[in-house]
């Protein structure tokens, strides 16, 4: 039987070849034709939420400056760009900084850039925990949802987490949002199972599911779909499609991509 074909969703954008979590990130993976996207956000002090991954900003921007401390102000007049290929200057291909693409990139804008793409993307939106908001963030998200009728049924957008009472916060907030409950270690799951919602989906790491081979299927045997992170190789993407998993989310979309579909052609 032929194994259904998987979402491919972009981690942080096309984050192997760009600086994750920039614009320009999004837009080389929607140019690849990812079918989703994945993104991260943390709360700054005057209330933005902004697609950053650590609570501070030692990797991506040399700065020690902690996300909930700083204002959206500060976060702008950072650079997230250079890290990412620190011998650019040398490489007279390389593209040069663009401040609509290689700032810090905010929810909102994220948002507005998949509602005027030209086909539906779905976005996958993982909110950091712990945090000093707590709560905060939720509420922050749904209300951005909201504003774009995103926070309900049919919505393009699923809500990821690895806290448990983050995902029952959205759930109260928007009932019809689909909700993702991230899997760090395999033996959280005989636990997770019996609290998580009866049709959450369920987002396991690819390093877990290849080192403990019962994981997937007992996920699947439990009635969820899985989302699986971050799978960037073949044999982790062959792996899946032998789980029949739902979504793969990868710092390579394109690859991912041409992957699926010399598997399509040969099928075919």
């Amino acid at each position: 039987m032929k194994a259904v074909r998987p979402q491919v969703v972009a981690h942080r954008g096309a984050s192997h070849e760009n600086a994750e979590h920039t614009l320009r990130a999004y837009v080389a993976a929607l140019d690849a034709g990812a079918e989703g996207l994945e993104c991260d956000v943390r709360l700054t002090a005057d209330g933005h939420l902004v697609c950053v991954h650590d609570r501070d900003l030692r990797r991506t921007s040399s700065s020690r400056t902690l996300v909930s401390n700083s204002e959206l102000a500060d976060l702008d007049a950072l650079d997230f760009h250079s890290w990412k290929n620190p011998w650019a200057d040398l490489d007279d291909e390389a593209p040069g900084p663009d401040e609509r693409l290689d700032r810090v990139l905010t929810l909102r804008t994220l948002l507005e850039t998949v509602a005027d793409y030209d086909r539906r993307v779905e976005i996958a939106i993982e909110t950091k925990h712990p945090t000093r908001y707590s709560g905060l963030v939720e509420r922050r998200l749904v209300e951005q949802l909201r504003h774009f009728g995103w926070d309900r049924a049919g919505s393009p957008v699923r809500v990821m987490s690895f806290s448990r009472i983050a995902l029952q916060r959205v759930e109260r907030l928007a009932p019809d949002l689909r909700l993702v409950m991230l899997i760090e270690h395999a033996r959280h799951w005989p636990m997770l199972r019996r609290l998580i919602g009866p049709d959450w989906l369920v987002g396991p790491g690819i390093k877990e599911l290849a080192e403990h081979p019962r994981l997937g299927p007992r996920i699947t045997a439990a009635g969820h779909g899985m989302h699986v992170w971050t799978v960037n190789t073949e044999a982790h993407l062959d792996l899946c499609l032998e789980l029949g998993v739902q979504a793969v989310i990868t710092d390579r979309p394109a690859y991912v991509l041409d992957l699926l579909d010399h598997r399509d052609g040969v099928a075919g």
